[in-house]
């Protein structure tokens, strides 16, 4: 009875013993096949990885844009193969699963990243497009700075004054941005005002003589002087001018252009209107003693 029980038993799994070491000695050619499909598409999967990495390498100077590709392309070397392996083995319905699968999980992370998605694509087209580059001078979203690194996911500014922001690829990438470094050249707007009794004409011959001779001044660009309008003690005027950036920023330009043209007005007697101040109003006498008097 034991035995009979234990036959019971062994007899219907040594059965698919039997019919699985059948179908192993009729896949075993195909199973080679696809063991020398997934180490040729591995193989190729490097050699594709490294000539994009060379070709994009001369295109773009984003390191981290040149890798992302790199491995994208990588990745979808080796799943090819991986699929091939399947369609091989005879899985063609595996193959459709995990494909329907794979879009689905696409989509679901599309959804769940969807900022993250967009940075990664918008700091793509910025290493493409290269709008800016590392090194430049650029004012964008409230900011102005240095760009000391672009990434795909990010934009690292100095912002001059010993902090560093960091600015997301699509701030970057869909909001205007201005580039002083990308034409190589920068006007700079220093703005005054002198008295109603000063000759005007004398007044802009004197600063544009000495802004002339500063050697930052940019010979090939006009110095505009601009008289802008008329206040209740003063004339206001401006003075445009462009700068070689190679040489002085512009913060230090206008600061040596102020003392320029101070130094000159005053050797001419060129006059700088200060600004009305209020006067204390002091109460009016009501003509009775105050109470110290009154106790006197």
């Amino acid at each position: 009875m034991i035995f009979a029980q234990i036959s019971k038993i062994v007899d219907p799994i040594a059965v698919k013993v039997d019919r699985w070491t059948v179908e192993a000695y009729r896949l075993l050619p195909n199973l080679l096949i696809a063991i020398i499909i997934l180490i040729v598409f591995r193989i190729l999967s490097r050699l594709g990885g490294k000539f994009i990495e060379r070709i994009l390498g001369h295109a773009s100077q984003n390191v981290a844009l040149v890798g992302l590709i790199s491995t994208i392309t990588r990745i979808t070397i080796i799943t090819t193969g991986f699929f091939f392996a399947l369609g091989v083995l005879g899985l063609d319905k595996t193959v459709t699963s995990l494909l329907a699968g794979a879009g689905v999980l696409a989509l679901a992370l599309g959804f769940a990243f969807q900022d993250l998605t967009t940075n990664f694509i918008s700091g793509a087209f910025i290493a493409i497009q290269r709008p800016i580059q590392v090194g430049d001078v650029i004012e964008t979203n409230g900011y102005t700075g240095k760009v000391l690194s672009i990434g795909l996911r990010s934009v690292k500014l100095d912002n001059f004054e010993g902090q560093q922001v960091e600015l997301p690829s699509k701030d970057i990438f869909q909001k205007p941005i201005v580039n002083f470094t990308h034409s190589g050249e920068r006007r700079v707007k220093m703005e005054g005002s002198i008295g109603y009794k000063d000759d005007l004409a004398i007044v802009e011959s004197l600063a544009l003589s000495v802004i002339k001779k500063l050697d930052f001044i940019d010979p090939l660009k006009v110095i505009e002087f601009n008289f802008t309008r008329f206040t209740e003690k003063s004339i206001d005027f401006e003075i445009l001018f462009w700068i070689r950036q190679d040489k002085i920023g512009p913060g230090p330009a206008k600061s040596a252009a102020m003392k320029v043209v101070k130094r000159v007005f005053d050797e001419n007697n060129i006059s700088f209107p200060t600004p009305a101040r209020p006067v204390d109003q002091v109460p009016p006498s009501t003509g009775k003693p105050d109470d110290k008097q009154a106790e006197a």
